[in-house]
């Protein structure tokens, strides 16, 4: 008989990853414990994979995990509004530029993805395209975006820093203190004034490192459309950019 003694060294099995049922599905809780939040807060991933919690140092994850539970219904109500994943190959389309472009494959044409009018046409191995369609994509988001910002520095007076493209599932850019901008690749997909604005919102953080009213001042002056039409568009479509590519 094996018997484990009360001061035994072997490491303590990992706690499991609190779940909760959400409309026949189980999904991950995810607690992150955040140094400035002052109350839980509660959010469902954009692709509705995960429950994600923020919460201060002092509360309990048992507290957190309660929170969530009381709020089930409201989740249950996110949950029916992510669109359901889809298959761009499969669908024959793939959406750029707020458009829906024709996938035109032929076995003997160029692997290299050409965009043509209204379609793109690409050759090689059928079972790689998505994986050639998504670089395609991610290739043209860089090109853009970067044109974009571009053009916002050189309405704000800067010069341009660098741009990297982020797989982000929550947020759609970022700007660090060190001056580098990240962009959701995902919004060229959308309409080019979605894109753009996400862009100009990260140039305008160049400077105001904030959300003031010098920000928001400096936002107007150098984006060329409306910003609360674009935030408005983003917040009823953006969980859509989701359904492709995983």
């Amino acid at each position: 008989m094996i018997e484990w003694l009360r001061g035994d060294s072997r490491p303590a099995a990992k706690p499991r990853a609190p779940t909760i049922e959400l409309s026949g599905r189980t999904l991950p809780i995810a607690l992150n414990r955040h140094p400035r939040a002052k109350r839980l807060t509660l959010r469902l991933a954009p692709d509705g994979s995960a429950v994600r919690i923020t919460l201060p140092r002092w509360c309990r994850s048992a507290d957190a995990v309660a929170f969530a539970a009381v709020r089930r219904e409201w989740l249950e109500a996110q949950l029916a509004k992510v669109p359901q994943a889809t298959d761009p190959v499969a669908r024959g389309t793939i959406r750029y530029r707020g458009s829906e472009l024709a996938i035109r494959w032929a076995e003997d044409a160029p692997r290299k993805a050409m965009l043509e009018e209204r379609r793109i046409r690409l050759g090689g191995p059928h079972h790689t395209l998505p994986h050639r369609l998504h670089r395609w994509l991610e290739a043209e988001a860089i090109r853009l975006m970067r044109a974009d910002l571009a053009h916002y520095c050189t309405s704000a007076g800067l010069s341009p820093p660098d741009l990297r493209l982020t797989r982000a599932q929550r947020r759609w850019g970022s700007c660090s203190s060190k001056g580098v901008v990240r962009v959701n690749w995902r919004l060229v997909q959308a309409p080019d004034a979605i894109r753009r604005s996400v862009v100009a919102h990260e140039t305008a953080h160049l400077v105001h490192f904030d959300h003031s009213p010098e920000f928001h001042r400096l936002l107007r002056d150098i984006y060329e459309d409306d910003v609360d039409a674009a935030d408005a568009w983003l917040r009823a479509h953006g969980r859509s950019l989701y359904t492709d590519f995983g």
